[in-house]
């Protein structure tokens, strides 16, 4: 008997009898829960829900929508159910700096990561024989303040063509316009440099050193209309010391910053990651 695997997030007003009502579905149809978290956030009075099932053979993702819908009408949930036997595409984008991109495709070349890789997009030339050397297709969309409206309904048809599911902004050293960041909200992660106090601008390493900053970081997040602003979904932060130079900086904060973006884009890949507001909830 052939078993397939289903990610199912479920969030609603929090009250009694939820989690027996959806668990009691899921043994009707014979569905075995293989992992289950959940988080009642008090100050919203939201529940947040993600179990991983195994259905019996002939169970598909309609099927469990169908089985769980007296349970979804009783308590008005908002549902996704994710089926684990399609891989996730994904587009790339990159600028001059390609670590955090390399990383994450070895991270999927060895299959830590489990997704496809439909296209890289770049503002500039540097990446194109990476990606000609992993066969992925390469687009390179030189933006200036004159045609950003232009090369962003690129990235839009990009999208849609290739059945994109996420964009990953590895890097991508330009801002998304407030129209294509409400148009992609929740399906575009971004990935970038993080201090106390912030520095913004060119260098910002140098910047730190100058300051005599003793910790450095990245956060992972989504992106919206407010720059830098969107709901984390990782972070990381490391010890430097007066005795580094701003490039042993520079060092630490794209090692920093590859490691923080492919976690967030494996918890996303995996469905851990449900919105709460300006937050999000992640079921590591």
């Amino acid at each position: 008997m052939t078993e397939k695997t289903f990610h199912i997030n479920l969030t609603c007003e929090d009250r009694p009898g939820i989690v027996a009502a959806v668990t009691t579905e899921l043994a009707g149809l014979g569905a075995n829960i293989a992992e289950s978290n959940q988080f009642w956030d008090r100050q919203t009075n939201r529940f947040f829900m993600r179990i991983a099932v195994t259905a019996p053979e002939g169970v598909e993702r309609d099927g469990l929508l169908r089985a769980l819908e007296p349970a979804i009408a009783r308590f008005d949930m908002k549902t996704a159910i994710a089926d684990t036997a399609r891989r996730p595409k994904i587009i790339i984008m990159v600028s001059k700096f390609d670590h955090a991109l390399l990383h994450l495709l070895y991270q999927i070349r060895v299959g830590w990561l489990d997704a496809e890789v439909v296209a890289i997009a770049s503002n500039h030339e540097d990446s194109r024989s990476t990606a000609e050397m992993e066969g992925i297709p390469y687009h390179c969309w030189k933006v200036t303040k004159d045609n950003k409206q232009e090369q962003e309904a690129k990235l839009l048809d990009l999208f849609k063509e290739t059945g994109a599911d996420l964009v990953i902004l590895a890097r991508y050293m330009q801002v998304l316009s407030n129209d294509l960041s409400n148009r992609l909200y929740g399906k575009v992660i971004n990935i970038h440099h993080s201090f106390l106090p912030s520095f913004k601008g060119a260098k910002p390493y140098h910047q730190a050193h100058e300051r005599g900053v003793k910790l450095i970081g990245a956060t992972a997040h989504y992106v919206t209309p407010d720059l830098d602003e969107g709901p984390i979904i990782e972070q990381e932060t490391e010890r430097v010391t007066h005795a580094m130079t701003a490039e042993d900086f520079v060092a630490t904060g794209r090692d920093i910053e590859s490691r923080v973006l492919a976690r967030a884009v494996k918890l996303h890949l995996e469905n851990r990651v449900m919105m709460n507001g300006h937050k999000t909830v992640v079921f590591g």
